[in-house]
């Protein structure tokens, strides 16, 4: 093989692995947050609204931003945004680890998050602009499964960083990792072609998908622990409804809109986009329900809930690997219709063997097969997505891609809590997230594993859904 045909790919898997340690970087942040929360909390001394905004503040400002940024991406260069956003991150945590309080902690989980939704937008643009078609496929199962890695790794390293050297490291360890990945990508990293960009920002409309999508997203996320009648969650419904008309009427006659109205006129774009956003919703609450089952029901201790999930994380990250190489022999349309499917079967087997004493090994094949269905699913979806668009295109195509994944992951965690909960008496349910409902009468656990049974009912329908998504789009296609 000569150098000419040798060293695109060479680039290509340079580009990929700083992708890839950057997407461990930031899903490292995340899930070890989850575990090292309480640990900040209690040497912070903050309520449960501040540690709640801790994790909540990061996840909207995420999403929010992407549209916005993938847009700006698409005008001064993905390689430029992608380093900054590093830079961002980096920083952010360094200066988090040195908080008085938690209130500061909330302010730079929020630069922290502008900096993430930077990366998370460019992410998948970047691969798909260096990998050629025939080869997308392995780049995307491998950026995908990076995730899963983080998603492995992070519950036990903000554990022991927390328990062992203080909750200021659940930080500072993103410094070292972030210097390492900005030095790796400003060598890597190449820019765009000359003439290979958009031009034109809507500013109007990024300040209505700012608010539009952030009342939404507020409401959706708060409404569990506040209620529906609270100011916080009729204000952020009201901004939604009022922003909704006021953004369409915006896209509709910008001259460079930020949401292009027109990629939904395409069908097999409508359809892969809808399956994501279906597939979000359906899986997203799947973790968390079963490390709170066997908390609030079986009565287990978190170490012991977080090893019952592992085998979705591992099932998810193999799957991911494999799946790029499958696309050499089914297209990513087909793949994305097997994962969707693969997802189901392992709701269904969920739904029919929850019970208050389900075996561990058919809860494990419930969970396994929602791994792999959802480690087949992501990278094909969205190599099927983002594969023939024109380079200038991919920064604000994979944003909306993003942007609907990640409303659907609220919209997924904020159907499943009220879902479960909702057999039970409102006295019982700090009981369930406290994950000791299982020490008060029998009567109670069975009303929460009644809901579990609602809760996967639904989840199952949706996915359901995302099947049938997935098969309009291989007929529009």
């Amino acid at each position: 093989m000569t150098l000419a045909t040798t060293t695109p790919m060479g680039q290509a898997w340079r580009t990929l692995s700083v992708v890839s340690l950057a997407s461990v970087l930031t899903g490292l942040g995340g899930s070890s947050m989850n575990v090292a929360l309480p640990e900040i909390a209690r040497h912070t001394g903050a309520d449960a609204t501040a540690a709640g905004w801790i994790l909540l503040g990061f996840q909207l400002t995420t999403t929010v931003l992407m549209v916005v940024l993938g847009r700006l991406a698409d005008l001064f260069g993905r390689r430029r945004m992608y380093l900054l956003g590093l830079g961002v991150y980096t920083f952010a945590a360094l200066l988090a680890g040195f908080s008085p309080n938690a209130w500061v902690i909330v302010a730079l989980r929020v630069v922290q998050a502008a900096g993430a939704a930077m990366l998370l937008t460019n992410s998948a643009a970047l691969v798909s602009d260096a990998f050629p078609r025939e080869r997308l496929g392995e780049g995307m199962g491998v950026y995908v499964a990076s995730f899963s890695i983080a998603g492995l790794i992070g519950p036990t390293l903000g554990g022991f960083l927390a328990e062992s050297l203080g909750w200021r490291w659940v930080f500072w360890f993103n410094v070292p990792i972030g210097v390492a990945c900005l030095v790796w990508g400003a060598l890597v990293l190449r820019g765009p072609a000359p003439g290979d960009r958009d031009r034109g920002l809507d500013l109007p409309g990024s300040l209505l998908v700012l608010v539009t999508l952030g009342g939404l997203l507020l409401a959706l996320s708060e409404f569990t622990r506040l209620g529906w009648s609270h100011p916080i969650v009729v204000s952020g419904l009201v901004a939604a409804v009022a922003g909704l008309p006021l953004f369409l009427a915006r896209e509709r006659r910008a001259t460079h809109p930020v949401v292009d109205l027109g990629l939904f006129r395409d069908r097999a774009f409508a359809f892969g986009t809808l399956a994501s956003f279906l597939n979000a919703v359906a899986r997203m609450g799947m973790v968390f329900l079963v490390a709170l089952y066997y908390q609030a029901v079986r009565g287990e201790d978190p170490v012991q809930a977080g090893l019952k999930v592992l085998p979705l994380a591992v099932a998810a990250m193999t799957a991911s690997v494999v799946s790029g190489f499958l696309q050499r022999l089914l297209t990513a349309r087909t793949l994305a219709v097997g994962g969707a499917a693969a997802t189901t079967c392992g709701l269904i087997v969920m739904l029919t063997v929850m019970s208050t004493d389900v075996p561990y090994p058919a809860m494990a094949l419930g969970l396994v097969l929602i791994g792999l269905g959802s480690g087949v699913f992501l990278p094909s979806n969205t190599t099927a997505i983002l594969d023939g668009l024109p380079s200038h295109r991919l920064g604000i195509v994979n944003a909306m891609r993003l942007m609907l994944q990640n409303t659907g992951n609220v919209v997924g965690t904020a159907l499943v809590l009220s879902i479960i909960t909702s057999p039970l008496p409102a006295a019982l349910h700090q009981q369930v997230f406290a994950g000791t409902l299982g020490r008060l009468s029998g009567g109670a656990v069975d009303q929460l594993v009644a809901g579990y049974r609602y809760a996967l009912a639904a989840m199952a329908a949706i996915s359901v859904l995302t099947v049938l998504a997935c098969l309009a789009r291989r007929r529009a296609t």
